[in-house]
């Protein structure tokens, strides 16, 4: 058996390759980009104004003061979207603007509607100061120039990037495809059914798991549910999606060493370039992983029980998908204990456990009870994983502890 962090480096070597493909930015969220994303234009692509006002220039304002006013007419008026050239401009004239309109050449600096005196008529403003220049204004790539950056490779998409990729005119983008994961769930206990006997479980990993996919990097394909005598239909089943479009398979269940545990003696069976069965974790021990010889596969078998299942896809499924679709390494982020924890020093544990801040706004990581792999209850009270590295058997109040979100990479928010 070995330890989390070997198997992490086995996954690491087990790199299988995922093709790109082009797609319009608008569905792009959640998708690993394959370049370097620049601006095509700059942004904003006009001098505009920041608000509502008067533009004028502000040379013409230099000697002015309480008792030496100016009367500035007021030529037109500019909405956001309208055409800004004017045949000429006089000395002392001013045009008003209204927020994100461009500014006419001739303008540098703009009075805001509050800070404005009219005439009797409005026919003119009346200015008794000097006016700074570049005043509330917006000017042309002040915020994207043409060529800079937008976002860097193997970048997991957000919705600000989408943003930005529509204000840039960004319409198409090469990514990552997503890979296509098979799941099976094993097992004669397992029912899909609503109304279930005492000695039957329902079907509840694979439906975690795929609510999974709709905010991270895959497609889920259910497999349905494998009975304890189904090992030759497994065998089947394995080499039916060898030379399909499946990029993953994965079990849930049938993986540890007893009677039923089929899932190790048919993958065993198959040539495998990296494998493992066992890791020093809980939960999650028995789980097990196969690289495929020579073919873009790879196999993980998951414990059964809900929590041991969901803790392995999230610490050896998800760091195997950042790995294979070319992003960054995950990194945890650290928040002190609230209360003393004790293990076996050998263990990695993946606890459930409650994040929250102090009102100074540090992170505290409070450990919650039931701990144990069936127990779903403290899961759903839950907000974080927390990770008590093997090495270390006990710790104290205060002390810093990784963690991580259980609904997706913290590289979404952490860079």
């Amino acid at each position: 058996m070995i330890n989390y962090k070997e198997a992490k480096k086995i996954l690491i070597k087990s790199k299988i390759k995922i093709q790109d493909e082009i797609i319009n930015s608008s569905k792009s969220l959640n998708r690993i980009n394959k370049l370097d994303i620049y601006s095509n234009v700059n942004y904003p692509a006009g001098t505009n104004a920041a608000f509502d006002g008067f533009a004028i220039n502000s040379n013409e304002t230099k000697k002015l003061n309480k008792k030496n006013s100016q009367y500035f007419k007021i030529l037109k008026t500019i909405s956001a979207g309208d055409n800004p050239s004017l045949k000429k401009i006089k000395k002392f004239e001013v045009v008003e603007v209204m927020t994100g309109a461009l500014i006419p050449k001739g303008f540098d600096t703009i009075i805001p509607i509050e800070k404005v005196i009219f005439n009797k008529n409005k026919k003119y403003i009346i200015i008794d100061s000097k006016i700074k220049k570049n005043q509330h204004i917006r000017y042309a790539g002040s915020d994207y120039k043409k060529k800079d950056l937008i976002i860097k490779k193997a970048t997991i998409i957000q919705p600000s990037h989408l943003l930005a990729f529509k204000t840039l005119g960004i319409t198409k983008i090469k990514v990552k495809k997503k890979p296509n994961i098979l799941f099976f769930s094993t097992g004669n206990e397992i029912s899909n059914n609503k109304k279930v006997t005492n000695w039957k479980v329902r079907n509840s990993n694979s439906h975690y798991i795929k609510s999974l996919s709709n905010n991270f990097l895959f497609n889920f394909i259910d497999g349905g549910i494998l009975k304890d005598k189904d090992a030759k239909l497994f065998n089947k089943k394995i080499k039916k999606s060898i030379k399909s479009k499946i990029d993953i398979i994965i079990t849930s269940g049938a993986v540890s060493a007893g009677k039923h545990d089929f899932v190790p003696s048919v993958i065993k069976k198959f040539n495998l370039s990296n494998f493992f069965k066992g890791v020093t974790i809980r939960p999650g021990k028995p789980i097990l992983f196969a690289k495929f010889s020579r073919i873009e596969k790879a196999f993980f078998g998951l414990p059964g029980n809900p929590i041991s299942s969901s803790a392995c896809f999230r610490f050896f499924v998800y760091p195997y998908l950042l790995n294979i679709l070319g992003s960054k390494v995950e990194k945890p982020f650290k928040a002190k204990l609230k209360n003393n924890y004790s293990k076996s020093k050998k263990v990695t544990r993946f606890l459930k456990a409650q994040l929250s801040s102090t009102n100074d706004g540090k992170l505290e990581l409070r450990v919650l009870k039931g701990q144990e792999s069936f127990r779903i209850k403290s899961f759903v009270e839950s907000n974080v994983w927390g990770v008590f590295e093997d090495g270390h058997s006990k710790f104290k109040k205060g002390e810093f502890i990784d963690c991580y979100s259980p609904i997706g990479p913290n590289i979404n928010i952490f860079k």
